[in-house]
């Protein structure tokens, strides 16, 4: 009987084990500006934040880089922004978030288990007008990687109970038009670390300090054009 209640006690503990790691949400989507509460110091949420949920599959990808499998999600942004943050969590699972883009693909696949080791990078383009958007345009457009991010403590845990979910912030150079936020065409590009496919359901962010109307976030180039022109 000791036995037996030493077996339980030890599958009761794994249990919660388990159950803590998939139980992890997404917390606030916090930016590099602080500000004072008290004797403390605390990160500003960012107050203008856009969700896209996903999925990434064998066959679907945009590009292959340096022997990886690249995804992209297309950013119009119409103003100058001075920071951006984009974080990405692989799978959506049971999280919830209001007003979220969700995509077809993601629609097909919400119920599926497989995940990723996520890999992002911002990067702007030299297109700066939405009339000159269009997928000739962008195929040929030049893009510069502003920042990027394989890792990161600040997210949740994935259902392995590794820390492989990302996260990366980029504030303006306003000294250097290569570097600043200007109004223009941007995108996530994102991977896993090591190579091979990527596969699973994804939620994407992309957070700014300051309200942007008429920001749009898309898979496609279609489907950016359609946002932002309406």
């Amino acid at each position: 009987m000791k036995q037996l209640l030493k077996t339980f006690g030890v599958i009761s503990i794994l249990l919660l084990f388990i159950t803590s790691i998939n139980a992890q949400k997404l917390g606030n989507f916090e930016s590099s500006i602080t500000k004072k509460m008290g004797p403390k110091t605390v990160a500003v949420p960012y107050t203008d934040v856009i969700t896209y949920l996903g999925h990434a599959a064998q066959g679907n990808e945009d590009e292959t880089k340096d022997g990886k499998k690249f995804y992209y999600l297309y950013i119009w942004i119409p103003a100058v922004a001075p920071e951006l943050g984009v974080r990405m969590m692989s799978p959506v699972g049971d999280t919830k978030v209001k007003n979220a883009i969700e995509s077809k693909g993601y629609l097909e696949n919400k119920d599926s288990k497989d995940y990723f080791d996520t890999y992002i990078t911002l990067e702007k383009s030299t297109i700066v007008s939405k009339d000159d958007i269009s997928d000739e345009a962008v195929a040929g457009a030049t893009w510069r990687t502003l920042a990027k991010n394989d890792d990161s403590s600040e997210m949740p845990k994935n259902p392995g109970g590794s820390s492989y979910n990302s996260l990366l912030r980029y504030e303006s150079e306003a000294g250097d038009p290569l570097k600043a936020l200007t109004a223009g065409l941007y995108r996530v590009g994102f991977t896993t670390y090591k190579k091979g496919e990527v596969n699973g359901t994804f939620l994407a962010q992309i957070g700014s300090p300051v309200k942007l109307p008429g920001v749009g976030v898309a898979k496609t180039i279609e489907d950016l054009l359609m946002q932002i022109n309406k």
